[in-house]
């Protein structure tokens, strides 16, 4: 079971891989998203992995990327302002964590 780095406590470890913030991405179609009180569960089921998003902004973000041509779209759409360098971190750290567990992909 993985913990998706989640904006509220995402200082658990480096990020992975770069993110590219620039692309598009959507969420795998493996994936489903079940809404929770405390933010949402991501289940995979080619992989069986779990992952938490623990914040309504992380799990907007994750919900609508494929409705935006590129991930900071969705970002700035959900309210994120990616200029902040310390948010910025936060949620390149979640994104990548999520692209790493392959609960999203690149689009493009």
């Amino acid at each position: 079971m993985t913990s998706a780095a989640a904006p509220a406590d995402a200082e658990q470890s480096a990020a992975p891989a770069e993110f590219d913030l620039d692309a598009g991405w959507r969420l795998h179609p493996g994936v489903a998203l079940r809404p929770e009180p405390f933010g949402a569960l991501l289940y995979h089921f080619h992989t069986r992995k779990l992952s938490f998003l623990k914040s309504p902004t992380i799990v907007e973000v994750v919900r609508t990327l494929a409705d935006h041509p590129t991930a900071r779209a969705a970002c700035a759409a959900a309210g994120v302002s990616i200029d902040d360098p310390a948010t910025a971190r936060l949620y390149l750290h979640a994104l990548g964590q999520l692209a790493a567990s392959r609960m999203i992909e690149e689009t493009s």
